[in-house]
């Protein structure tokens, strides 16, 4: 049989070293423990790629155990392989009848008595290994996926598995790693933007920040350390830490800088992104909040990301959507959103952001009711709507991502309430994405969209930031309004 060939080769292959790291690294991946030690490290980093790669890998581990330990172990209840374990100096003249040795420093602990097939611990090891290489750069799903090969070699190594039992977990793990697609859509590259000349962006600065004037917003994720950091790599830039009004200290830097760097939010962002139109200054974009939605767009996901954008000198122009006389750079909303917005503002003083999230969510599901709108001089009323600055490439009615920031257009999705639909279901459908079921759902893309309050003011939210219009309120776009800097890894993508 080949499968105890391959198997009988392993058991007599000799590897210096490998006896004592292989049994050992066998046990450490007992129920998944070395993965969720992994994940766990990477959860604890700032970067929301490392995140995302974190809970990728359990979802998949979720999917393939069941999969290998409770449905294809029970199906095919294959045997384990027979062993027999000794040491250097009792090693049989001849060992019995189908029968392998295995020297006992390689399975120093019992061997399991559950079914052989498929190998359960190289099913997890594939399925984690591939979830983190969706999301996670080189550098760290290299490693773990050479971990993983090890993991499931040394279950044959043990004698725990044969070849084959390993195999099919293995291809069990990669396609339910894969399969998270399906439930949790991946985090594409950056968005692709128009091409605008580096001297726009140089002319008057250097490379280590003069010209560059930077405000950072400490109650939206800046603090000293952000400071610090820009201070060290931008040392002739100026850095202000807003204590008082942020929009009029935008403004006031946008004033007389070259380069207008802002550190925050979306929120800040947006108001930077104002100031710097204004001024018709390109704008260094610093992530500090807790979303991040544009400075991620860019592919900027930390301070170091937006300082070495601005030293490569590569600066896009990218669309601009105006809601009245605020503008906005990734959605504009109206209806229940709008009103979680605001109940988590006035909790989460209190409670925190993502708390304060989840306590507004509750309250909304019992107290709000549909927004009576005129959209254009159509008037319908809406669960939820949102407005996306360019198409955005998520199922669900809240985007996500975005492939380009200058196509010209607004992506506009709601849930109406034309018919009856509870509030649990709406907000199932904005939070599954399974939108096309939904009986009164309508998206579509426009250059521009008028809206009206049924009732008086319109409250409308831009990039996390609720604000009232009353009358009309013409949202439409400012096409490749603002200059920004990107990485100088995405100017394959700029047209």
């Amino acid at each position: 049989m080949l499968d105890q060939h391959a198997f009988d080769a392993v058991a007599a292959a000799k590897l210096p070293g490998l006896e004592y790291i292989l049994p050992r690294l066998s046990r450490i991946a007992n129920h998944s423990v070395l993965w969720g030690g992994v994940a766990g490290t990477l959860a604890l980093t700032s970067r929301p790629r490392m995140r995302r790669a974190a809970l990728r890998g359990a979802i998949a581990i979720g999917l393939a155990s069941p999969l290998a330990n409770l449905v294809g172990k029970q199906t095919f209840r294959r045997s384990r392989p027979l062993i027999e374990l000794f040491t250097p100096s009792a090693r049989p003249l001849s060992p019995r009848a189908g029968v392998t040795l295995i020297p006992s420093i390689r399975s120093p602990w019992r061997l399991p008595t559950s079914p052989s097939f498929p190998s359960g611990h190289s099913a997890s090891a594939a399925a984690f290994a591939t979830a983190v290489a969706m999301e996670a750069p080189a550098a760290v799903a290299v490693p773990v996926g050479v971990t993983a090969g090890a993991v499931a070699f040394s279950r044959i190594y043990t004698g725990a598995h044969y070849p084959g039992d390993v195999l099919a977990g293995l291809a069990l793990g990669t396609v339910a790693g894969l399969g998270t697609r399906l439930l949790w859509p991946t985090m594409p590259g950056p968005a692709s933007s128009r091409w605008s000349k580096p001297v726009e962006a140089l002319r008057g600065v250097s490379e280590d920040g003069e010209g560059v004037v930077v405000v950072v917003n400490p109650g939206a994720g800046g603090n000293n350390d952000v400071t610090r950091v820009l201070k060290e790599r931008l040392p002739a830039a100026e850095v202000i830490e807003a204590d008082g009004d942020l929009e009029t200290t935008l403004k006031d830097a946008a004033g007389r800088a070259a380069v207008l760097g802002a550190c925050g939010g979306d929120g800040t962002i947006r108001a930077a992104a104002a100031a710097a139109l204004e001024q018709r200054v390109p704008l260094l974009v610093i992530p500090g909040g807790t979303l991040n939605h544009f400075a991620r767009a860019l592919g900027l996901e930390t301070v170091a990301d937006a300082v070495a954008a601005y030293r490569s000198g590569c600066v896009a122009r990218v669309d601009v959507g105006r809601a009245g006389d605020e503008i906005f750079l990734n959605t504009a909303s109206f209806g229940a959103y709008t009103e979680l917005v605001q109940r988590r503002e006035r909790l989460e003083g209190r409670l925190g952001k993502w708390p304060a999230l989840a306590v507004a969510a509750v309250r909304v599901l019992r107290h709000t009711e549909p927004t009576d709108v005129y959209v254009d001089g159509r008037r319908r009323r809406v669960w939820f709507a949102f407005i996306g600055n360019c198409r955005y490439g998520a199922r669900g009615v809240a985007p996500t991502w975005r492939e380009r920031l200058d196509d010209g257009v607004l992506d506009i999705r709601l849930i109406g309430a034309k018919r009856h639909i509870s509030r649990s279901r709406a907000v199932a459908a904005l939070l599954l994405g399974h939108l096309r079921l939904m009986p009164d759902y309508s998206a579509w893309s426009a250059g521009k969209l008028e809206l009206k309050g049924g009732h008086g003011a319109l409250r409308l939210t831009r990039d996390g930031e609720v604000g009232a219009s009353e009358g009309n309120v013409i949202v439409s776009k400012a096409p490749a309004a603002l200059a920004v800097f990107v990485p100088s890894k995405t100017t394959s993508r700029i047209h």
